[in-house]
């Protein structure tokens, strides 16, 4: 039998992004899923979409907050309504590569105490155009690796049930998701990554990430919020302000590929 797998999605004002969001996962060569898409209060076009790919699909779920409850209480929404031995998370203006799912239970399968796996990535920006750059990742990441640079994108994670436990995600003032992988590892877990471009992360001027003055002051809340000593959490800023700019560096100076991201009207995405 194939465990179930139950994917996060919070979405808000999204209708630009998340038919393509949805496709990925649609076009999973690993077919046991359930998709939990949570809309947090949009003012858009986002529910009538969503409703209409339910429609075609039975195994995506529309969850509505009667308010807006923010990323973080959203996510956790949708775990506590999860049915799925394994979580995965994704963000509505991110997309999936069509064997995400499927490579990383294999790697759970040759690895029993992997139960924390994440992959690399690549990068699109708001129109779909591809970079050409890919943000490689380490085969395994430990809490203390963690700390110095946090390549745990949140949209490449798959975690099981059992290694998430009672961990959730606390306040969208923070990094939400670094915070709660943080947590994890502490306890002495490992996360596994699989260097291969499962994720395709959009970059935006308007997310978190985007905006690199109101990253690094979450980022630093972070730590704090962690009970990091006030002279090691620069220390650690240090490496955060460094891998940063590495890695938008390498985004922007490679430049784009002649690839883009295709239509879901096609039913399937190109790479």
């Amino acid at each position: 039998m194939t465990p179930l797998v139950s994917i996060i999605m919070p979405a808000y004002n999204c209708e630009k992004y998340i038919t393509e969001a949805i496709a990925s996962v649609v076009n999973q060569t690993y077919p046991s899923w359930e998709l939990i898409v949570i809309d947090d209060g949009s003012q858009d076009n986002t529910v009538n979409i969503v409703k209409g790919l339910v429609l075609k699909d039975k195994r995506i779920n529309l969850y509505q907050n009667e308010r807006n409850m923010g990323v973080s209480k959203t996510r956790n929404k949708g775990i506590s309504v999860a049915k799925g031995q394994w979580i995965a998370f994704l963000d509505s203006d991110d997309c999936w590569a069509p064997e995400k799912l499927q490579r990383q239970l294999c790697i759970s399968e040759e690895h029993k105490e992997a139960e924390f796996i994440f992959s690399a990535s690549r990068f699109m920006d708001e129109n779909g155009g591809l970079f050409k750059w890919i943000m490689p990742v380490p085969e395994v990441v430990t809490y203390r690796d963690l700390l110095k640079h946090n390549v745990i994108s949140c949209s490449s994670v798959l975690i099981s049930r059992q290694c998430l436990g009672n961990h959730r995600m606390i306040s969208d003032a923070i990094h939400e998701d670094f915070a709660l992988w943080l947590e994890i590892l502490k306890n002495g877990s490992i996360a596994y990554g699989i260097n291969e471009p499962l994720l395709i992360y959009r970059v935006s001027s308007n997310s978190k990430s985007g905006n690199k003055i109101k990253s690094a002051k979450m980022s630093y809340k972070t730590y704090r919020f962690l009970k990091i000593n006030f002279f090691i959490t620069l220390y650690y800023m240090f490496f955060y302000a460094l891998y940063g700019f590495k890695k938008y560096n390498n985004i922007y100076k490679l430049g784009h590929s002649k690839k883009r991201l295709n239509s879901f009207t096609k039913n399937y995405l190109i790479f």
